[in-house]
């Protein structure tokens, strides 16, 4: 096989990709479409997952660097006219930006408006931030007679990196929420701007417009937009296309079929969904390193850990298991303010879960996909269970369960719940057990679903294997043989006689004095549709 181009997998900038002839999916359609349709923009998407990148493009693309764009789609396609001309453009990156205080951002901010300042040799003529801000922006408009861009990328950090920590911390938030207002309301002044040719804004999270963007109510929000669903991040026909001679790598030097590498990396990577269209998309990040690696790990995953995220979880007494079907509204999860932190919203937004189903105006949502599942549920499990003796026994759960060593999977399970320390027992009650059962199944790599526990009696639990499926259904000081009654009288096992899979029942009993399993029983089910 000829030579593979390098993989971008750290921070690369579309300059250094396209000199140092790294692979590059080609998004100038799209990054066309968003400039010829208008001129203010925001977009929202999880970390890693191209919005740096683009960022870079489009700079690239306004100081008329054509060279680095031959052989892409805005240069080869018959109908485009790009005038290919230079403009001047402000790009300010806000994880360069210092922000662990109010005081450090606008000093920060200033140093930044006055370094481009000197690098266009332009004096300004204000030493306060929003004067010095219009200043470049007028000066440069005037020196080069185009009109400016402006490119902020990560425009929250200065607001999400204080959350989870604190009061004091959250002051700080709000107050740099108020200097974020003032400093972006600039772009929409009536002196500043007719002189701008193109804004583009991208973050993490999306607060409301209300309290960052008010000032600027001409910014057009494409985070949910369909004809920008896929504007980041990997479609399958890109994968299928531009990944192949990788696959084909990986396949000859493991020793993996092709077909079963493209099967992993769907099951590990896909499932963002981004707008009511049902298109999906890959990671970025973790296609890449995967393909670089030639393993399948937690890529993404192990960048950052959503410590605020699993603290608002905490403090909010989330029932886990409900984040498999998590329900709501458009208005509930799109935005959030700092003083109403909404889980919904910021799961979605951080990447954690994504959109299943829509159903009028309620959405159903689920993670994106094994990668995010396993491990987001083990984080949240060592959250749990802060103190427990030997927390890595239950990464071997999937594997007795897979050669059905229920015994031996039971044992274990036991071990776990008896090492969680007293203190940090809340009360303990089926849900307590439920939640925890779940989590450690699911960190150990378990696919397992979960549904709220009714009164009119859902299953508790369910584990899929590629043959087998285990339905269990738990009790608290009551009996295993009562759990396995309930399973039976409610037909819970239907649904999945037409998978052809083994079936097998587990009931487990709780006693909420011993806080472990005091008893538990299995059956397995004739299955007549397996072949």
């Amino acid at each position: 096989m000829n030579k593979l181009p390098n993989l971008p997998t750290g921070d690369s900038s579309f300059e250094s990709i396209r000199q140092n002839k790294y692979l590059y999916v080609d998004k100038t359609r799209h990054i066309y479409q968003l400039i010829d349709e208008g001129k203010y923009y925001f977009l929202s998407r999880p970390r890693r997952f191209g919005k740096s990148l683009t960022i870079s493009t489009l700079k690239c693309l306004f100081q008329g660097k054509k060279e680095l764009f031959k052989g892409l789609w805005i240069t080869d396609e018959a109908n485009v006219d790009w005038k290919w001309d230079s403009h001047p453009v402000i790009f300010i990156d806000f994880n360069e930006i210092s922000h662990d205080t109010s005081e450090n951002l606008k000093v920060s901010l200033k140093w930044h408006i006055e370094n481009q300042a000197l690098i266009n040799e332009i004096q300004l003529t204000s030493s306060l931030l929003k004067d010095q801000f219009k200043n470049l922006i007028v000066s440069l408009h005037k020196k080069t007679g185009k009109p400016v861009v402006i490119l902020i990328d990560e425009y929250d950090k200065p607001l999400i990196d204080h959350l989870g920590k604190g009061e004091g911390a959250l002051n700080i938030a709000k107050t740099n929420r108020e200097i974020l207002k003032a400093f972006f309301g600039v772009l929409k002044g009536g002196e500043v701007a007719p002189l701008l040719r193109f804004v583009f804004i991208t973050g993490v999270s999306k607060f409301s417009r209300v309290s960052i963007f008010s000032e600027l109510n001409n910014l057009k929000d494409i985070t949910m937009v369909e004809a920008y669903a896929e504007m980041l991040g990997y479609t399958q026909e890109e994968l299928q296309t531009c990944f192949a001679p990788y696959i084909t790598r990986f396949s000859e030097e493991r020793g993996i079929p092709e077909a079963d590498i493209a099967n992993t990396l769907k099951l590990h990577y896909n499932g963002y969904r981004f707008s009511d269209k049902n298109s999906k998309v890959y990671n970025p990040f973790s296609v890449l390193n995967a393909m670089d690696h030639m393993n399948f790990k937690y890529y993404w995953f192990e960048t950052g850990t959503p410590t605020f995220l699993v603290n608002l979880l905490q403090e909010n007494n989330w029932y886990l298991p409900t984040l498999e079907n998590m329900q709501a509204t458009e208005a509930l999860f799109s935005v959030y303010e700092l003083e109403r932190l909404q889980p919904e919203a910021l799961l979605f937004q951080t990447g954690y879960v994504t959109i299943k189903d829509i159903r009028g105006r309620l959405y159903t949502f689920g993670y994106p996909n094994q990668e995010v599942k396993t491990a987001f549920l083990e984080n949240l499990f060592y959250a749990h269970t802060r103190g427990i003796q030997e927390p890595s026994r239950f990464v071997m759960l999937s594997d007795y369960l897979e050669r059905e060593d229920l015994d031996l999977f039971i044992d274990t399970m036991t071990a776990i719940y008896a090492s969680i320390p007293y203190t940090l027992e809340s009360k303990r009650d089926e849900a307590y057990f439920h939640t925890i059962f779940y989590l450690m199944v699911c960190a150990s790599g378990v696919d397992a679903k979960s549904e709220v526990l009714t009164c009119v009696g859902r299953i508790d639990l369910v584990m899929e294997f590629e043959e087998k499926v285990f339905i269990i259904e738990f009790k608290c000081n009551q009996s295993a043989d009562v759990a396995i009654e309930q399973i039976r009288v409610k037909n819970y096992a239907d649904p999945y006689f037409h998978t052809g899979k083994n079936i097998i029942l587990m009931g487990i009993n709780f006693d909420t004095k011993k806080h472990n399993i005091a008893g538990w029983k299995y059956e397995k089910m004739t299955n007549t549709n397996k072949e």
